[in-house]
């Protein structure tokens, strides 16, 4: 990553040119994988608490239907179509985190089921915001930073979609690291041989070190560089080798809430991980929330401008730019779309949000979907933390309903609709802003592309409903089967503000580690991720990094030709992907546990490191494989 504005490039299709886009193929396939990305996504982060990101397996399918399938030749359409197909899975990313409290309050006699419309409305208005919030942002996101913003999986899905193009090693690598990928995915999380993550404890300094054994990880790493990989390693090192030993060994015999053991007990019951678990949580959303301003703050000016200039050019024009390749949904449309939202919020009686209740989400979903559209360029929407700053959002939002008047469970109810609409919003502006990189880089229209974004979100967003009141009615959220982690710690956050009983001391802790950061001159959201997210991510992606820093030393020695490390590392974030979601499909068809050799084949600790040794071997031996000019 270089660091500066990169104002040469020029896309694969030239503006000049066109191609067929939004057909009814494109909206037809990509409805379809909108709403099996949703459900099966819905099902696996209730389960285990996290998501695949979908934006890569529906650019890898879109290549497969539409171009070996269908025989079509327009690379632009197959972009529709993993634009359209992303959209269900981070919808539903943003749902399960939030909603799901209303099943939890229902179970306990404080509300009234939640109804499949009440659902399917809150749905909807996070989707639709998410869009419409990150349309005037495109220019400033997308173009003018995109020498600064890697944007890991937009990245990927161009690359993949690149590959269906044209012939050489440049779709060998690709589909290689899909292959690997998908092999090392399933020995791990399919059948089990091999455990996912190394786990070295460290029991004199209180804590331990561990790495994730995941191809994508890796992938993510080595898009990024060294440098943004670094950063997310400090701040997990901040977290586990500093603060947990801190709190291990000065809060020992002291129960801190939200415990309700002392620490000391709560560590040796459940080590590092009940110490992070508990507090560090609190501490990193404090943390993602500061940088967030900050990031905001810095980038103020350019969305303003960008904002200005958009109004002005349709003022002039009243169509937009006349270059099809930087031509928006027209700023009317856009501004008035917000407004019908907020109105309709306000109004529909099925929703428990009012007046105020609409104006947070106006204000909170335009400045988290922001710092979201950014995380995401940055780490990827896989590894960006919504639920940080979903907490953030409720914390907040509780708080003001709190001072107003609005207390008990009717402020409860509103203050998680009012969360749920934001984390939807922050998922949805993470996922069109890499769903728009992929169309800069091939030369899509990015009007057609936000059609068709909003048209996969209201497929998604009509589905998701009905699909957690069946999970519910079968299992029920909260029990083994549909944990919902996320969800149970927003229950948590709201009822303890509502109760005057939250570890305020730690959130703000996180709020001034930001600040000395910030001083610094570090940059804090990705040590903020860093802190956030569990130390064996950061590690491995750390490992992707310095993968990358030694390839490109090694390749500037050997002449400075680009080898074939970015186009291996997107193929393993595909393949990692696409397993992921068979693995959903698995689990919601109840194939996961017959296919679980855990308990008979299984080879531990030295099977995970030769694991993890052998990726770094063929991601090396990839990024110096020079590919031939396609």
């Amino acid at each position: 990553m270089s660091g500066k504005e990169d104002n040469s490039f020029k896309p694969y299709i030239p503006p000049e040119r066109t191609q067929p886009e939004l057909t009814a193929a494109s909206v037809i396939i990509g409805v379809l994988l909108s709403i099996i990305f949703g459900a099966a996504n819905a099902y696996l982060g209730l389960r285990v608490g996290m998501t695949v990101s979908a934006s890569i397996p529906a650019a890898v399918i879109s290549m497969v239907v539409m171009r070996v399938i269908l025989r079509r030749k327009s690379i632009l359409e197959s972009n529709m179509v993993q634009t359209i197909g992303s959209a269900g899975e981070s919808l539903a990313g943003g749902a399960i985190f939030t909603m799901p409290v209303f099943f939890l309050w229902s179970a306990e006699g404080i509300t009234d089921s939640p109804d499949l419309l009440m659902l399917s409305i809150l749905a909807i208005a996070g989707g639709v915001l998410g869009i419409l919030f990150m349309i005037p942002m495109r220019n400033a996101l997308t173009v003018k930073e995109h020498g600064v913003l890697p944007y890991p999986e937009g990245t990927a899905c161009a690359k993949v979609l690149l590959a269906g193009e044209k012939e050489g090693s440049g779709s060998k690598g690709i589909f290689a690291g899909m292959g690997i990928a998908a092999l090392f995915k399933f020995l791990t999380d399919g059948i089990k041989m091999i455990p996912s993550t190394i786990t070295v404890p460290l029991r004199a300094l209180k804590t331990e070190l561990s790495a994730e054994i995941y191809p994508a990880l890796i992938g993510v790493g080595y898009i990024c560089g060294p440098k943004i990989s670094s950063y997310m390693l400090a701040g997990g090192l901040l977290g586990w080798f500093v603060l947990i030993p801190l709190i291990v060994t000065f809060a020992g015999d002291l129960i801190l809430y939200p415990a309700s053991v002392p620490v000391s007990q709560l560590y040796e019951a459940g080590g590092p991980e009940a110490i992070w678990d508990s507090y560090l949580r609190y501490i990193g959303a404090g943390m993602v929330a500061a940088g967030g301003i900050f990031s905001l703050i810095k980038s103020m000016p350019r969305i303003l401008s960008t904002f200005a200039g958009a109004v002005k050019g349709m003022k002039k024009t009243g169509a937009g730019s006349t270059v099809r390749t930087d031509r928006d949904l027209d700023i009317r449309w856009v501004i008035g779309g917000i407004l019908a939202v907020i109105v309709i919020l306000i109004l529909l009686p099925q929703v428990s949000v009012s007046l105020p209740g609409a104006l947070m989400i106006l204000f909170f979903g335009f400045f988290f979907g922001s710092v979201s559209a950014r995380i995401v360029g940055i780490v990827g929407s896989s590894n960006t933390p919504v639920s940080g700053m979903t907490i953030a959002v409720m914390l907040i939002t509780t708080v003001i309903m709190k001072a107003i008047g609005v207390n008990g469970t009717a402020g409860m109810v509103a203050s998680i609709s009012v969360g749920a609409v934001v984390c939807i919003v922050m998922a949805i502006a993470g996922d069109i802003s890499q769903d728009l990189k992929t169309g800069f880089l091939l030369g899509a229209t990015p009007k057609k592309q936000q059609i068709g974004e909003l048209l996969g979100v209201l497929a998604a967003a009509v589905t998701i409903g009905g699909i957690m009141i069946l999970l519910n009615s079968a299992w029920g959220f909260g029990s083994k089967q549909l944990a919902a982690p996320q969800a149970t710690l927003m229950k948590m956050l709201v009822e303890g503000v509502m109760s005057g009983n939250l570890p305020w001391s730690m959130i703000m802790i996180g709020v001034f580690l930001a600040v000395v950061i910030e001083i610094l001159g570090i940059p804090v959201l990705p040590v903020a991720i860093g802190l956030y997210l569990p130390l064996e991510l950061s590690v491995t992606i750390m490992i992707g990094g310095a993968v990358r820093w030694f390839s490109d030393r090694r390749m500037k020695k050997q002449g400075g030709e680009e080898g074939s490390g970015i186009l291996f590392c997107s193929g393993m974030i595909a393949g990692e992907g696409l397993i992921g979601i068979l693995l959903a499909i698995f689990a919601v068809a109840g194939i996961s546990e017959k296919i679980d050799l855990s308990s008979t084949l299984n080879l531990g600790l030295p099977g995970g490191i030769v694991l993890l040794v052998l990726l770094v071997a063929v991601t090396l031996w990839f990024s110096g494989s020079r590919q031939k000019q396609q």
